[in-house]
């Protein structure tokens, strides 16, 4: 029989001077974190390293920079603050690579919380909802911690362990936390209709998630035998599978499964893919593994940036130099589909923000992070068009960019392009 505790006797584990890994995303084990950082007057320097993960972090008050430093893989709403606060850091590093810091021991941890469903007869346990680099953290940290939920997703592919891979269990019974979009607007629509024209019958798809996105997947109601390998995936793809519009028959890989490392969605999502044999969910270094993407043909990957400039240079990371999320797998990604046959790269994003300024650029803001090189990029795509730069010359692409930008600021971008050169 595996150890049952209290979350506030198994965070008595933790250290002053530990690294602590988190389970990612909706995995995130709240009881645990908020636990820990409740004995934020015993403990000392801290190091609490993860992705974006859901819900409170109250580890990440500057106020608590005594007791805990946040190391963020990819930076999320919940700790961005940390980094001008100063009780907080980014790690750069590509979602595909990221269990190889613990692998290889350049992160040494010391502590892995976890969230995972209730153990089935014979001692299994599965990771549920989110698995990215988690395996890897528990494989590697000295003691590991599982919050075991009632209410955890069973899922199949990776996240599978046994109890005697676990130290301390701690019992719960709560929702994963939610995420929900509403519906696109006129713009993310246009850009829906352009992306979906690009997508092929047998393509296999990878996007994440948000409004743009679920605009793409209702345009290809009507696509046959579609695939999905991607890092994440919410709802809108449930309808698809559903209809038989993805069904993975002519993927590369994992044909007739449905591959991703996390997820993040509604109840609905986590009621379809619990216990359901045709999602699998896989570490990130096999789901975001350039060489193991390229295989599927007619791989089709959907990515954002912040801003893009005439040359093709996307930063996707920060605003200027202020770091603003994280490499993610958009590079993985990007080259996947871009060596994979008949694949398609494609970055899509309104022409302006929300203040209206044009997110395409005569050059990055100073300090501005490129994430996907002007090498990488082929498809852009804004509400105004298509913009395929691939084995274009740099006059070419400003041409093409420039005529998918908006129309207040087509001038302007081109001409202040011309006076940098």
């Amino acid at each position: 029989m595996y150890k049952i505790v209290s979350a506030e006797d198994a965070v008595k584990v933790i250290k002053s001077n530990d690294r602590v890994y988190v389970q990612a995303a909706a995995a995130a084990p709240q009881l645990l974190m908020n636990a820990m950082t409740e004995r934020h007057e015993e403990l000392r320097n801290v190091e609490v390293c993860h992705l974006h993960v859901e819900g409170d972090t109250g580890y990440a008050n500057p106020k608590l920079s005594d007791s805990f430093h946040v190391n963020s893989f990819f930076i999320g709403n919940n700790v961005r603050h940390t980094l001008t606060a100063g009780n907080g850091s980014y790690t750069p590093v590509f979602l595909s690579e990221l269990p190889l810091l613990f692998k290889r021991n350049i992160l040494p941890l010391d502590v892995a919380l976890i969230h995972v469903s209730v153990p089935d007869k014979h001692g299994y346990c599965s990771l549920g909802v989110s698995v990215e680099a988690s395996l890897a953290a528990i494989d590697n940290s000295k003691i590991v911690i599982a919050q075991v939920n009632e209410q955890m997703p069973r899922t199949h592919g990776d996240g599978i362990i046994h109890i005697t891979e676990i130290d301390l269990f701690v019992e719960c019974n709560e929702p994963i936390p939610t995420h929900t979009y509403g519906n696109p607007s006129a713009i993310e629509n246009k850009i829906g209709d352009y992306v979906a024209s690009l997508i092929e019958d047998k393509s296999t798809l990878q996007m994440g998630i948000g409004t743009i996105p679920n605009a793409v997947l209702s345009r290809l109601t009507n696509h046959k035998d579609l695939g999905l390998h991607t890092e994440m995936f919410s709802d809108g793809v449930i309808d698809l599978i559903l209809k038989d519009v993805i069904n993975g028959n002519f993927k590369g890989v994992n044909p007739g499964r449905a591959l991703a490392t996390f997820l993040i969605g509604s109840k609905k999502l986590y009621n379809y893919v619990d216990d359901n044999p045709f999602v699998e969910m896989r570490a990130s270094d096999y789901v975001n593994d350039v060489s193991v993407i390229k295989q599927n043909p007619k791989m089709v990957a959907i990515n954002s940036a912040i801003e893009i400039d005439l040359t093709g240079q996307v930063c996707a990371d920060s605003i200027g130099a202020k770091m603003y999320s994280g490499v993610g797998g958009q590079m993985d990604y990007i080259r996947g589909a871009s060596l994979s046959h008949g694949g398609k790269a494609i970055i899509a994003l309104p022409s302006i923000t929300k203040k209206g300024v044009s997110r395409i650029v005569p050059s990055l803001k100073p300090g501005a992070g490129v994430v996907t090189t002007r090498a990488h990029v082929h498809h852009v795509v804004t509400e105004y068009g298509i913009a395929n730069l691939y084995g274009k010359t740099i006059q070419e692409r400003v041409k093409a960019l420039v005529d998918i930008a908006h129309p207040d600021h087509r001038e302007s971008i081109n001409n202040t392009y011309y006076e940098l050169i």
